[in-house]
């Protein structure tokens, strides 16, 4: 538009001098007229050039203004529909729950009734004979007490007192335990919920093995270099494999240290940049790329310390944390999963009234030990509560972060407040890389292996398959070979199941005595 007003005014203004110029020949005074409307001209041409660019300015600002609002749409719509995926995900899974408990209490209905259905006969007779003993019983009581003196009716009347008094009191402390447990659970699960609510990180998602793209296969020769002298001294420096197969453009780095196989992806992709590719040139880029991955990591976990709210870590520490932004777990990175249970554990330390500063500290360092798990043999709770304890951290810190999957046994709030941000941050929907069905395929597997075994009555997988409660018959299970029973299906579970974290296997065996008051 701009283009053809410019257009329109250029043509008048050649008019203007073509109409000058013949007024020119023909008279002086027609001269000056002429002069004047060009000068007029001009300023009309002036006035117009910049009329349209004040329009073709606004419209451009009003297509900036529309863009923006579309792509404030569109972000709005994905997120509405992220929620929505994640609550039908959580119904599906409350709709599976609520399908077991309504199962189980059937089994218990139909159980109780069948046992209710063969003691009847024999209720009866026992009830005839009940009566017959009673009369008996009272008519001796009557004899008895006939004979008594009025100091034994009074000892005998203070002992009957007594031991109603004690019935009646441990009724009421029962039912005492009970509101407390009650109270108990509810103000828990209003803990939980509010701190799952108030943290709402978003996850990142890793990958194990790294892949590099390259340009064109012609390079892989190059990499390889003569008799493989390139590719053995790449993998001698960084101490990574690296497999050069028939994939087009693409070459694949293995290794099970992630800081190690970030640092070697970074000198490769330097040395395909760089074109030239031999022994010298790889070692002296391995060694950029080794100083600029060690200053990422050192920012990293600085930035988790930071979001965090913790400022007194020893460097090493950091260090050891910024490597985590490497690590993954099923899919999840474990830096992240950090940072998420530190918030939720300083929010549920906060409603219960805690300081929520040593909670935050244990949740943040809680996974410390994967960084190293490659290095050091072991459970990285352990391997990260050595670590922390070696760097002054404080014992309840080091212990909340060696009980997290229960390698020794938690004893105090923060160890509890640990275990239950970990679990709410692993294994909620969408935080690992698990469908809907395959978790569902998981608890179920767990308990065929238990309900396997002899003398099993019902297995409950809990926890999101992270506890494994079994219930088994006292009549067949005696308390030894309970333990055993609790090693043997841990073991099954370990050879036939790939699931994350740990599985603890309880077994549960308990005898009752059941009567019925008519």
């Amino acid at each position: 538009m701009v283009q053809i007003i410019i257009g329109i005014i250029i043509g008048a203004l050649v008019g203007a001098v073509a109409a000058v110029a013949y007024a020119t020949s023909k008279n002086n005074e027609r001269v000056r007229a002429a002069n004047a409307e060009v000068d007029a001209a001009r300023a009309q041409a002036e006035k117009i050039t910049s009329d349209a660019r004040e329009q073709a300015e606004t419209a451009k600002k009003s297509a900036l203004v529309e863009a923006r609002e579309q792509i404030l749409q569109l972000r709005q719509s994905s997120e509405a529909d992220d929620r929505k995926r994640k609550a039908e995900l959580q119904t599906l899974e409350n709709r599976v729950m609520q399908r077991e408990e309504s199962l189980d209490h059937r089994n218990d209905a139909l159980d109780k009734r069948e046992h209710q259905l063969s003691s009847m006969q024999s209720s009866i007779d026992k009830r005839k004979n009940e009566v017959d003993g009673l009369y008996e019983r009272q008519t001796a009581e009557l004899e008895r007490i006939s004979a008594m003196t009025k100091q034994d009716a009074h000892d005998e009347l203070l002992d009957r007192v007594r031991a109603d008094t004690v019935r009646e009191e441990a009724k009421i402390l029962r039912e005492s335990e009970q509101r407390v447990r009650a109270q108990a659970d509810k103000t828990a699960r209003e803990i939980v919920s509010t701190a799952i609510q108030r943290c709402a990180s978003d996850q990142a998602g890793e990958i194990t093995v790294t892949t590099v793209h390259i340009p064109s296969d012609d390079l892989k020769g190059r990499i390889i270099g003569r008799e493989g002298r390139n590719i053995r001294t790449f993998e001698q420096i960084s101490g990574v494999s690296l497999v050069i197969d028939d994939t087009p453009e693409t070459v694949v780095l293995s290794s099970f240290n992630p800081v190690r196989r970030e640092t070697a992806r970074v000198a490769l992709e330097n040395l395909i940049a760089d074109g030239r590719i031999h022994p010298a040139r790889i070692e002296e880029l391995y060694k950029k790329a080794e100083k600029l991955v060690n200053e990422r990591v050192q920012e990293a976990g600085e930035q988790a310390a930071f979001d965090a709210n913790i400022h007194d870590l020893h460097p090493e520490l950091v260090k050891t944390l910024g490597a985590l932004k490497y690590r993954t777990s099923f899919g999840q990175n474990v830096l992240q999963h950090s940072i998420q249970v530190s918030a939720l554990c300083g929010t549920m330390a906060s409603e219960l009234g805690l300081d929520p500063a040593p909670a935050k500290r244990a949740g943040l360092l809680h996974d410390l030990g994967k960084a190293i798990d490659h290095e050091v043999e072991g459970p990285h709770a352990v391997i990260g509560a050595d670590l922390a304890r070696r760097y002054g951290e404080k014992p309840a810190i080091v212990h909340a972060i060696e009980a997290h999957h229960a390698d020794v046994e938690p004893n105090t709030v923060l160890d509890v407040l640990v275990q239950a941000a970990d679990a709410i941050s692993a294994a909620r929907p969408g935080a690992r890389r698990e469908s809907a069905e395959t978790y569902i395929k998981r608890l179920e597997k767990l308990e065929e292996i238990s309900n396997a075994h002899e003398g099993v009555e019902r297995t409950y997988a809990m926890q999101a398959g992270r506890e494994l409660h079994v219930m088994v018959e006292p009549e067949k299970i005696s308390d030894a070979e309970a333990t055993v029973l609790a090693h043997d299906i841990a073991k099954q579970i370990e050879d036939e199941m790939e699931y994350p974290g740990q599985v603890r296997v309880v077994v549960i065996r308990e005898s009752r005595a059941v009567d019925i008051a008519k």
